[in-house]
């Protein structure tokens, strides 16, 4: 039942309606009705309610109340509109304007509290509104302009009130902004990009959620004690240390590249809450600090492929004298050597699978050229033999030898360039990994040229880079360990192109000159910008995830705030609290957003309904809405500014609170 506001001496004091009239006292008042301060209609204005008829059987009615006066129809400046886009009718005669919005329904066959069939998303899509009407003022245009701005002139004894904008047209700005702020949907270079069907569009992509929710998780994730029981609380400055590998054995074996037992934890910082990556070395005592120059230009790097060194420390926590290299965490990284030269065996194949490739595929390197194909079909030729494709070959050729550059005109040396070492994260992300170690374990305090020795060490990083390019292309690590690479460097030749080779070539033969990693940007060539157009592309993409997660964390900040309104069972030692006043009107929308029914009764879910209206509310539009209690006895229309200013000044009211002095006893 719709009816208008009554002089409070009809309500009964203890209503809640009468709670809201109180608070809005200062407001135009007439014929002890509540009325907005609008203008009221011409006569020569449709009456949009006339044509309502109410079925009110089985209801007792209200003698002192009526429905709708004239005087209330009189002060509505536009039609009550539920959530919909299809607010711009080209014919408003072929719509009706009732509190379900703009639709042609009957109303008499409709339930009072059910939500218009049409969903917000659906016109959207379908409905192309036409030109907004900008003669109602927008709450967040003249409405909130200083005194200032506004011009009086009195003309035969009429005042006319207008802006200062109104006086110089070659002044007004040709844009008019928008009052709502939400996501528009997927930009043209966006919508037009091969990307997967079904992807959703105002929210993260499966694939890509998945993938931060799983780096998320390893980054919480915590040592179980049982399993390590020695495991130290703390380190220096940081704790909850987990290991990042697995244990081979009862004592752990000397690594490889650098000659000593070596673990790895993931530790956060005490006082930051920082992940990091700690390796530590077993049974190293410093004789000389004067390594820590080196290190401190190690720190100061900065690249997108190099994982960061940040702190060299020494402990005696474990029971030895160890020393800490704290380097960048980043989780769900896998190695080089684990992802293409390392794979477990199966028992449909117990011999190693590199990749697909098979280690005893051909038994002699040297005969490899002989087992393989016609060179007809590159493509097909690669699969049947299990090879990498040569784009994402020269993929990693791009990113190791930008990561090299960097670390040469720095007067450095990685000295740690193996397969074990480099970190992939995500697709073919490559990050060189443990640089510095080598400086501190090798630091040599008697050695006078030191820029030779670099320069030696830069031409091993050189070497080490072509191996590991060859172990790609033949995607197999044994070709690097023989002392012939005819075999190797002819299947190179029968399945890649000759740039490939030939910088293979480069980096592996010994020249009279120094090489410098600067020399093989002519055999990249113009696969550099293929490199920078994926990269800038994926850049694109993830930008526009971004933009969709903006306008949700604005929504979610928005539902925080009424959640913490509504329903509060106490506030300042008042119960009633949260049923009178703004808060009673918070309640009732509320239940407008998320406890809507249909015409059969049944819940109407609608996420675009909810998102509109929060939208709304954030923007403080003009817009009016009808809100009904759930005893459908008490029927208030209102504007989002309206509801906006009690939601501001509600919430304010508890962070004052909040924040505010102890009360005192």
């Amino acid at each position: 039942m719709f009816q208008p506001f009554t002089p409070a001496s009809s309500v009964p004091p203890e209503s809640k309606l009468q709670t809201y009239l109180n608070t809005m006292q200062p407001n135009a008042v007439e014929d002890g009705n509540f009325y907005p301060d609008t203008p009221p209609m011409t006569s020569s204005e449709p009456n949009v309610l006339s044509s309502l008829s109410v079925d009110l059987t089985g209801k007792t009615m209200n003698p002192d109340v009526g429905q709708f006066n004239n005087a209330l129809m009189g002060r509505m400046t536009h039609s009550l509109s539920s959530p919909s886009f299809n607010q711009y009718p080209v014919q408003a005669t072929q719509l009706v304007s009732t509190p379900f919005g703009h639709f042609n329904l009957d109303v008499n066959n409709r339930m009072p509290r059910c939500s218009p069939q049409q969903s917000p998303l659906l016109n959207k899509r379908t409905c192309s509104p036409g030109p907004k009407d900008y003669s109602v003022p927008s709450p967040s245009h003249e409405q909130y302009l200083p005194s200032s701005a506004m011009i009086q002139e009195s003309v035969g004894g009429t005042t006319y009130f207008y802006s200062q904008e109104e006086t110089n047209p070659s002044e007004i700005s040709p844009l008019i902004l928008p009052d709502v702020s939400l996501y528009p949907g997927n930009p043209s270079y966006i919508e037009h990009m091969r990307l997967k069907a079904n992807a959703p569009s105002f929210f993260l992509p499966d694939e890509l959620r998945m993938d931060i929710l799983h780096r998320h998780s390893l980054t919480l994730a915590e040592a179980n004690p049982e399993k390590y029981p020695d495991l130290p609380t703390e380190v220096d400055a940081y704790h909850k240390l987990c290991p990042l590998e697995s244990p081979t054995g009862e004592s752990p074996a000397k690594s490889t590249t650098f000659g000593y037992v070596t673990t790895v934890y993931k530790a956060a910082n005490m006082k930051t809450g920082v992940h990091y990556c700690l390796r530590r070395i077993h049974g190293f005592r410093v004789s000389n600090t004067k390594f820590i120059a080196v290190i401190d230009t190690w720190k100061k790097l900065q690249h997108s492929n190099l994982v960061h060194l940040r702190e060299v420390f020494t402990t005696k926590v474990f029971g030895d004298n160890s020393i800490i290299f704290v380097h960048d965490y980043h989780p769900a990284a896998d190695t080089l050597m684990n992802l293409y030269f390392n794979q477990p065996t199966t028992s449909s194949t117990p011999t190693p699978t590199m990749n697909g490739y098979v280690t005893g595929y051909c038994q002699e390197v040297e005969g490899l050229s002989s087992c393989m194909p016609p060179k007809t079909d590159l493509n097909s030729l690669r699969q049947h033999a299990g090879l990498l494709p040569e784009s994402l070959i020269w993929g990693y050729i791009v990113q190791l030898s930008s990561v090299l550059r960097t670390i040469h005109a720095a007067g450095l040396a990685c000295r740690a360039f193996d397969p074990s070492k480099i970190l992939v994260t995500g697709k073919s992300r490559l990050r060189l990994n443990c640089c510095g170690i080598f400086d501190v374990l090798t630091y040599d305090p008697s050695q006078h040229n030191s820029k030779q020795l670099v320069s030696h060490f830069q031409q091993e990083d050189l070497m080490a880079f072509g191996k590991i390019v060859l172990a790609l292309a033949c995607n197999n690590l044994n070709a690097v360990k023989r002392n012939s690479m005819n075999g190797p460097l002819e299947l190179v030749s029968r399945n890649y192109s000759a740039d490939l080779r030939n910088l293979i070539l480069y980096l592996l033969h010994q020249q009279t000159r120094p090489r410098s990693i600067n020399d093989i940007m002519p055999m990249i060539g113009a696969r550099f910008y293929t490199q920078l157009d994926a990269a800038q592309m994926r850049s694109d993409v993830i930008e526009n995830e971004l933009a969709k997660e903006v306008q949700n964390g604005r929504l979610f900040r928005l539902l925080i705030k009424l959640g913490t309104i509504t329903e509060r069972a106490e506030f300042n030692m008042d119960q009633s609290w949260a049923e009178t006043g703004d808060r009673y009107l918070l309640k009732l929308f509320r239940d407008y957003l998320f406890h809507q029914i249909t015409e059969e009764g049944r819940p109407w879910v609608d996420t675009a309904h909810v998102v509109q209206c929060l939208n709304k509310l954030d923007a403080g539009v003009s817009e009016k809405i009808c809100l009904m209690a759930r005893d459908e006895q008490n029927v208030l229309v209102v504007s989002y500014a309206e509801l906006k200013t009690c939601f501001e000044s509600s919430f304010n009211e508890i962070l004052s609170a909040a924040i505010g002095p102890k009360p005192h006893p």
